[in-house]
């Protein structure tokens, strides 16, 4: 998916203008962070880091884009000429991806002369952001079913083509087993899940024909769909062809329950499975679940194994955005600040410091300059922030979308308890602003030659 330079906003591009006729092209650093947590979310997780680096790499104009550009009668021929040689040569820090974070935290810091830095900031929260969306709504499931097959199953509602790969990649770093997107498969090496539909079935003579075709002609194990009509009906025809298919060297898998009640219907198909001697057979559900759902399924002690989430998973349909921002805190090596009524901002290159007790666990974060040191006591803060890019080129081989989930499950074990209920956590995860920041915004505030 080749990004395209004009996919930003027209004021950038206006901005980048006004700087370079201003000479204004000194090193900038922005931040990315989010304001405030939304209600149902005690944490978040950063993700879509790789794409962030990926676009940042590749990032130019096409002559096809300047001649549209120039055709807009907005902008002039020197500044067209910038735009033709434009790269990005500046330098990123940013946390792991599949790590955990909280309100006011840089997960992203960029470096650059100033009319780059501004460019890519669109683009750069476009990517950031929704990834962080979808990856946080999944590791909600992924700590309330952590025993359970987790499967995206939201590309039809996801909003557009792009969005339902990225919800793909960012539900697998949140935790989730993979997905049923085929191109995600591809672009993101993820592990891609499939049953069937109930066309199929309306499209046979009858549930035992249509299972067996669709179970011959398989290449690997098989789950069928059982709701079309009788979910109880369906599972005792199941359990009488499953033995005869097996003869055959055709093994079944599962079923799939889509509708009704399905924690009473996973029940019921359990007894039917288990009294003919077909333990071994899974129960997956899916239709309009979300991990709350989830929660209470497995809490009424319903047998299923698995579950596919879909439209609530890939719009993040009870948080569907963060109140994210890319601010500007340092230009010609001068900390800058934003004061505006409730969207006030901390000054000045920082880092972010976590602390843990000897188990692991997280007790504390401190927001800090850069440069402060993260030890106290006898306790030493690990460094968020780390470098991805200097001078326009990533420093390191993209990881793999496994090891990033990986961390993010080992990361999830160290989060307090409390934070890994779904209800909200009262009080919530503690994060400290050091005296020094809190002095340096005291004097750019006196100062009012700094805004």
């Amino acid at each position: 998916m080749p990004d395209s330079a004009l996919l930003t906003d027209s004021y950038q591009l206006s901005m980048m203008q006004a700087y370079l006729d201003a000479q204004m092209t000194k090193t900038a650093v922005f931040e990315l962070f989010v304001r405030r947590l939304p209600a149902k979310r005690n944490f978040l997780i950063a993700a879509g880091i790789e794409q962030l680096i990926g676009y940042l790499e590749g990032l130019r104009f096409t002559g096809e884009e300047i001649a549209w550009l120039q055709k807009a009668g907005k902008f002039r021929a020197s500044f067209l000429d910038y735009l033709r040689q434009l790269r990005f040569s500046g330098d990123v820090d940013a946390v792991d991806e599949g790590t955990p974070f909280f309100a006011d935290e840089p997960i992203v810091r960029v470096i650059a002369p100033l009319p780059e830095a501004q460019l890519v900031e669109s683009r750069l929260m476009n990517i950031v952001h929704f990834q962080s969306i979808v990856a946080s709504k999944a590791a909600r499931a992924a700590l309330v079913a952590p025993e359970k097959i987790l499967i995206d199953f939201g590309m039809r509602r996801a909003h557009g083509a792009e969005a339902a790969l990225f919800a793909a990649r960012a539900s697998y770093v949140g935790g989730y087993s993979g997905t049923s997107t085929v191109q995600a498969g591809m672009l993101y090496d993820l592990p891609v899940y499939g049953t069937m539909a109930h066309s199929f079935v309306q499209a046979h003579a009858s549930e035992e024909e249509a299972f067996e075709h669709f179970a011959k002609s398989h290449t690997g194990p098989v789950t069928l769909l059982i709701d079309t009509y009788d979910t109880e009906a369906a599972a005792e025809k199941v359990a009488q062809i499953a033995p005869r298919l097996f003869a055959q060297g055709i093994a079944i898998q599962g079923v799939r329950l889509d509708s009704g009640d399905l924690g009473a219907h996973a029940k019921n198909v359990r007894r039917i499975f288990d009294r003919a001697q077909l333990q071994g057979l899974r129960i997956f559900v899916s239709g309009s679940l979300d991990e709350e759902q989830i929660q209470d399924l497995l809490a009424s002690g319903a047998p299923i194994d698995g579950f596919g989430v879909g439209t609530r998973l890939t719009t993040s349909a009870d948080a569907p955005y963060l109140d994210c921002a890319y601010k500007l805190q340092e230009y010609a090596g001068t900390p800058r600040r934003k004061k505006s009524e409730g969207k006030a901002t901390w000054p000045g290159r920082k880092q972010v410091y976590r602390f843990q007790d000897t188990n692991g666990i997280y007790l504390r974060d401190r927001l800090a300059l850069e440069g402060e040191s993260g030890s106290e006591a006898n306790l030493n803060g690990a460094a968020l922030l780390k470098p991805v890019m200097r001078g326009g080129k990533r420093l390191h081989p993209p990881l793999s979308v496994h090891a990033v989930r990986e961390n993010l499950l080992r990361e999830l074990t160290r989060i307090p308890p409390s934070l890994r209920k779904l209800e909200p956590a009262k009080p919530g995860y503690r994060v400290e602003i050091s005296d020094r920041l809190v002095e340096l915004a005291r004097r750019l505030d006196q100062n009012s030659n700094i805004f």
